[in-house]
């Protein structure tokens, strides 16, 4: 039986899962819209990989994205870590070299700078929405233009068009100005194009020292407009890498893979374990000022997960921990671990 470790990237606007062998290498990726649903959409991927692959054997697992303590506590994951992590980890796998990763997704936006290996300076935008790729489907399909065909508009235009960039609000209204003006939408769109790319350079980038290689990843990296006119403000070639769009994923399987060969078991609970009912509520705590939100997680009404409290006063309350199975276990150990294992 053939062995993977799974990446789960759990986001806002997408969930995606990759599978990798002892190799390192991608296998197989589901890449899914979130459509608001977490639960629902993990459940999907879950069981399309297992309908894709077959009868296969996860030997690790990890997570990342907003979602990510949702998906591990779904899947029983070896390792949670944030997205800087994954993407980081991810873009040295594929070149060792990269000291800029420029990453774009649908509701937020990174920049993480890397030297000698590591992680040296980063920055996120989780506030403003111009351009994500969720602002970008909108003027697509305001103009009535396929996403998929967005950026090659950009690359047909024959002069620029300035459109103000700073803010989303404005930006699709100064397009719209620029279309009563007679303007080409071809030309429109590179503009808007170059007034993202300067936004980003300008907000997360400020202060920053780019230096080339430079990796662009997130959903956005698609959008061939946009790669240009990254090219064009830094003077310098932009690598996008096969996988652009599960980055993430692919990071938090590396991560994953790591953590098992050093501990030599995994809490993988198997991919029946989607299976139940899991539900989530919140509450705030009133113990003290802070009052935190605690995020419960429940599977089959019983609290199996809590976070969110500063102190540790509820993510500390945990019923049975997931069971951990030795990687030299065959298949009908596996399964007997897993049945044993408190729902999850």
């Amino acid at each position: 039986m053939n062995s993977y470790y799974l990446g789960i990237d759990v986001g806002s606007v997408s969930t995606n899962l990759v599978l990798i062998d002892d190799n390192k290498k991608i296998t197989k990726k589901r890449y899914l819209r979130t459509m608001g649903q977490p639960i629902k959409t993990l459940k999907e991927g879950m069981d399309a990989l297992q309908t894709d692959m077959g009868d296969i054997e996860i030997v690790g697992a990890g997570t990342t994205g907003s979602g990510r303590q949702l998906a591990a506590v779904m899947v029983g994951a070896d390792i949670v870590k944030n997205e800087i992590t994954a993407h980081a980890v991810a873009a040295l796998e594929i070149n060792p070299e990269v000291k800029t990763v420029l990453e774009i997704g649908g509701q937020d936006s990174k920049i993480i700078l890397l030297r000698n290996g590591i992680v040296n300076d980063f920055a996120m935008n989780t506030v403003c929405a111009a351009g994500t790729g969720s602002f970008l489907d909108r003027q697509a399909a305001r103009l009535n233009i396929p996403i998929e065909e967005f950026g090659a508009y950009a690359l047909r235009s024959t002069m620029s068009v300035r459109i103000a960039g700073r803010c989303a609000v404005f930006a699709e209204s100064d397009m719209i100005h620029k279309q009563q003006t007679g303007q080409r939408v071809e030309d429109i769109i590179n503009g808007l194009c170059e007034a993202l790319v300067r936004n980003y350079l300008n907000n997360l980038a400020k202060g920053k020292n780019i230096e080339a290689p430079i990796m662009f990843q997130g959903g956005v990296a698609a959008n061939v407009g946009i790669v240009k006119a990254f090219e064009r403000e830094l003077k310098t070639n932009i690598l996008v890498p096969q996988y652009y769009d599960v980055m993430g994923a692919y990071g938090a399987a590396l991560l994953a893979r790591e953590e098992v060969k050093a501990n030599h078991r995994t809490k993988f609970a198997g991919f029946h374990a989607v299976a139940h009912e899991f539900s989530a509520r919140s509450f705030e705590c009133n113990g003290c000022p802070n009052a935190c939100e605690v995020v419960e997680i429940l599977s089959d009404s019983s609290v199996i997960a809590r976070w969110g409290d500063r102190c540790g006063k509820w993510s500390n309350l945990k019923n049975d921990k997931p069971a951990t199975k030795p990687l030299a276990a065959t298949s009908a150990d596996a399964a007997k671990t897993q049945k044993a294992a408190a729902p999850i």
